[in-house]
């Protein structure tokens, strides 16, 4: 059974110093926050995805996952997929590849979000680990783990879910 939900760090968590976030403080279930830096994601020089109206999910144990507004995206350069999955706070996902070259499983959306999480219908989320993406200027670092697409950045501490030895959790 799952034990962490925010309101306790535990001991083998990172204390975070100054303008730094700790995983283990972010709730569970997950919170959408508002945030206003300038996220942009590039493919092969490209730009794919810019804003500075993101909706970022914090969720105990993951890095952060920035949404952003279908209207910030060139859904051009995307393939909305018929396959997905399902969340258990935010509901059945959809899956997007990149068109050209084509490079699977690049990003995510929910189309019809569960209830509390309304906000985040019409817009999309990408894997860091499959595309450049950057929070004001900083490159992003793919969360551990493959499946997830948690955005590591320096002001974020962990371990993260996804880490080696971090399933015992």
């Amino acid at each position: 059974m799952w034990n962490y939900v925010g309101k306790g760090r535990p001991d083998f968590a990172k204390n975070p110093g100054p303008g730094e976030e700790s995983v283990w403080d972010y709730p569970r279930p997950p919170a959408c926050v508002a945030d206003n830096r300038n996220v942009e994601v590039i493919f092969d020089g490209n730009t794919i995805a810019k804003t500075s109206r993101a909706i970022r999910v914090i969720e105990t144990a993951s890095p952060p996952t920035f949404y952003i507004p279908r209207e910030d995206v060139k859904l051009e350069a995307l393939v909305k997929k018929i396959t997905g999955s399902y969340c258990e706070w935010k509901g059945g996902a959809t899956y997007w590849d990149l068109a050209n070259p084509n490079l699977k499983n690049v990003a995510w959306s929910y189309q019809d979000p569960s209830p509390g999480f309304e906000v985040i219908a019409n817009y999309l989320s990408f894997y860091p680990g499959k595309l450049r993406c950057s929070v004001d200027g900083e490159a992003v670092r793919a969360q551990p783990g493959g499946f997830y697409g948690g955005w590591v950045t320096d002001e974020i501490v962990g371990p993260f879910k996804g880490e080696p030895g971090t399933s015992a959790w």
